[in-house]
């Protein structure tokens, strides 16, 4: 997949109306202005370019690029971090991305795209003061995340922080968006949601066409399926729809995954607002510029 058809495959604008989630906190506002920067490693050209450049195609720099913090781990490590792709995918993938290009590569390779997609986007505005601020302020969200059972967290502490401010956002806002994401897969191990029913859950909950998010992350029809059927079978799932149990369990999801993430955002504290004040027109600047998807939903599913 190169980066033409990966844009056809995932970049697709939302037809008719936006339903809101029905769940806000200050935990999710951060989290979903992160979204874009964070992930401007996987989405933007420059970071395609990066990859490309050492023989990658879309599907192996993300899968790589995620899994590259990692280390050496094997691939059935990454796909148990990754949790919600179908395994083989993510195992099959890495292994021959590993073919192609070494750690250290695809990490330069990683860091590199990112600032230069966001310095694209930013312009004049990534040399401002108010960047090193806001560096600083997440910092101190990530300095206060505990990495206790979060892999792709803990790998992501054990880096070097880059030396452009503008990096150091991108590289903060990276560790508290994984940070948060083990937290989530936590949240549905403890109770007793898997990768695929995770996914059809999230689908529903957002309002996609029932599995058309699911299908993406590579999931057999016989395991879409079986999701559908347990899902139905713990009275979640009716007629194609989340019922009222369903919608309940989604949103106690939400709560247990904030909590997990509760020490970080009292480490920011105050400057909370002042931070997503900044991250969400430079998010607009990504998606405006087609390196972030412009389906809203798809910060929500992330």
């Amino acid at each position: 997949m190169d980066y033409a058809e990966a844009q056809a495959a995932f970049f697709t604008p939302r037809e008719g109306e936006v339903r809101p989630l029905g769940f806000t906190s200050p935990a999710r506002t951060l989290r979903d202005a992160l979204e874009p920067i964070a992930t401007v490693c996987f989405w933007s050209e420059p970071a395609y370019d990066a990859y490309a450049a050492l023989g990658l195609d879309f599907l192996q720099g993300y899968v790589y690029s995620r899994s590259c913090v990692l280390g050496d781990a094997e691939p059935s490590v990454a796909a148990a971090a990754f949790g919600v792709f179908e395994p083989g995918l993510v195992s099959g993938v890495l292994a021959d991305a590993r073919g192609v290009a070494d750690l250290a590569a695809i990490r330069a390779a990683k860091e590199s795209g990112a600032v230069a997609a966001l310095r694209a986007v930013l312009g004049d505005d990534a040399d401002a003061p108010e960047v090193a601020e806001i560096a600083t302020i997440l910092r101190r969200g990530c300095d206060a995340a505990d990495p206790t059972g979060r892999a792709l967290h803990a790998g992501l502490t054990a880096l070097p922080w880059p030396e452009d401010p503008v990096g150091q956002v991108w590289h903060a806002a990276t560790i508290l968006r994984e940070h948060r994401g083990d937290g989530h897969l936590a949240a549905l191990v403890a109770a007793g949601i898997d990768g695929v029913a995770a996914n059809h859950l999230t689908e529903l909950w957002v309002g996609w066409d029932p599995l058309a998010y699911t299908a993406s992350r590579a999931w057999s029809d016989e395991a879409m399926a079986g999701a559908g059927a347990a899902l139905a079978d713990r009275g979640w799932l009716a007629d194609g729809r989340l019922t009222p149990a369903g919608e309940e369990a989604r949103h106690d999801l939400e709560e247990a995954t904030d909590r997990s993430v509760a020490p970080a955002i009292a480490a920011i504290g105050g400057d909370l607002d002042r931070v997503v004040g900044y991250l969400e027109p430079w998010g607009e600047r990504l998606v405006a510029r087609g390196w972030f998807p412009p389906d809203p939903y798809k910060r929500a599913a992330g």
